[in-house]
C-alpha cells in the first residue's frame, strides 16, 4: 500500500473487528481488578497513575492486536512504541484511560483504541466497561453504541450547551492548565463538566449527550478513536483554531459543528489566568510539593 492510497472499506471493517476485540478483552481484565488493586503508582508526575490492572489490559489488548494485525505499529500508553513493518498503520493504544478514577472506583474511565493511517485517524473503538457500553467507528462506516447508530447533538447556540473538558497533569506547575478556559466557558454555557477521561468524554459528544469538548495536554492514545468517533456521528474536531488537528499537539477541539466556531472563538477571547486579579495570591498556594 502506497502512502498515498487509503485502506478499503472491507480492510476498515475488519480492522475495526480487530479493535473491538481488544478493546473487549481489555474491559474484561478492568473490571476483573475492579476494587482489588494492590499497586497503584505516580508515573513521574503528580496524579498520573500506573496500576496493575492498566499493565494486565494492555497484555490482552496487544495480544489481540499482534495476533491479527502482526504486520501493523502499536503506540501503547505504557509500552510505548512498538515497531511493525506496515509502518504506515499505527494503532494508538490506552487500555485504561481515567485510571485516577478507575482506582477510586468511580465509573468514568474506558479502553481506548484507535487506528491512524499515514497518521489520519480511521478506526475508533471505545469500551466503557462500567455502564458496557461499546462504542465504534471507522470511516464511511458510521458510528455506533452497543451497535445502534448515535449522532451528535442539535444544540445551535454556545449559550444552550454542555461542555465537558479535562485539566492535564502538569497543573500545578504552569499557568497553561485550562482552569482559566474553564471558568470563562462554565459562565457562558449551561454547565463544563469534567469527567478524567477524554476517551469518555469524546464518546459522549458522538452520541449528543455533550455538545462539545476541549483539552490540552493529551497524547495520541488519549483521542485518536475518539475523534473518529465524533466525526463518524457527524460532529467536528479541530485545532483550538479551527485549524486541521495535529494529532501530536496535545490539545483538541471537539463538538457537534453547530457550536464550534462559537466555542473556538470563545476559547481565543480567555484572558490569560496569570493575568486575573487573584492570581497572584493564588500562585503562592502550595497545592502540592
Amino acid at each position: 500500500m502506497s502512502l498515498s492510497d487509503q485502506p478499503s472499506r472491507s480492510d476498515l471493517y475488519r480492522y475495526l473487528e480487530v479493535a473491538t476485540e481488544a478493546a473487549l478483552a481489555g474491559g474484561a481484565v478492568l473490571q476483573s481488578f475492579l476494587g482489588k488493586l494492590e499497586n497503584v503508582q505516580e508515573k513521574g508526575r503528580p496524579g498520573d497513575l500506573v496500576t496493575e490492572a492498566d499493565q494486565a489490559s494492555e497484555v490482552a489488548v496487544l495480544d489481540v492486536l499482534q495476533r491479527h494485525l502482526p504486520d501493523h505499529a502499536i503506540l501503547s500508553e505504557e509500552a510505548g512504541q512498538l515497531a511493525g513493518e506496515a509502518a504506515q498503520y499505527l494503532w494508538a493504544v490506552d487500555p485504561l484511560d481515567g485510571t485516577t478514577n478507575y482506582a477510586h472506583q468511580y465509573p468514568a474511565y474506558a479502553v481506548s483504541i484507535g487506528l491512524l493511517v499515514n497518521g489520519v485517524p480511521h478506526v475508533g473503538v471505545v469500551f466503557d466497561p462500567a455502564r458496557q457500553e461499546l462504542f465504534r467507528a471507522a470511516t464511511g462506516l458510521g458510528a455506533t453504541c452497543n451497535r445502534r447508530p448515535i449522532r451528535v447533538s442539535q444544540t445551535q447556540e454556545l449559550s444552550r450547551s454542555l461542555l465537558v473538558s479535562g485539566f492535564a497533569y502538569d497543573r500545578h506547575q504552569t499557568t497553561d492548565n485550562n482552569y482559566a478556559e474553564f471558568c470563562y466557558l462554565t459562565h457562558l454555557t449551561q454547565g463544563v463538566r469534567r469527567s478524567g477521561s477524554a476517551a469518555t468524554d469524546l464518546a459522549a459528544v458522538a452520541c449528543g449527550r455533550l455538545d462539545g469538548y476541549w483539552e490540552r495536554g493529551l497524547s495520541a492514545w488519549d483521542i485518536t478513536a475518539g475523534i473518529v468517533l465524533v466525526r463518524e456521528a457527524g460532529g467536528r474536531v479541530t485545532a483550538y483554531d479551527e485549524q486541521p488537528i495535529q494529532i501530536n499537539s496535545g490539545r483538541i477541539l471537539a463538538t457537534n459543528g453547530r457550536i464550534h466556531s462559537e466555542l473556538s472563538q470563545a476559547l481565543h477571547q480567555v484572558p490569560r489566568l496569570d493575568t486575573w486579579a487573584d492570581w497572584e495570591q493564588l500562585s503562592k498556594l502550595r497545592i502540592m510539593d
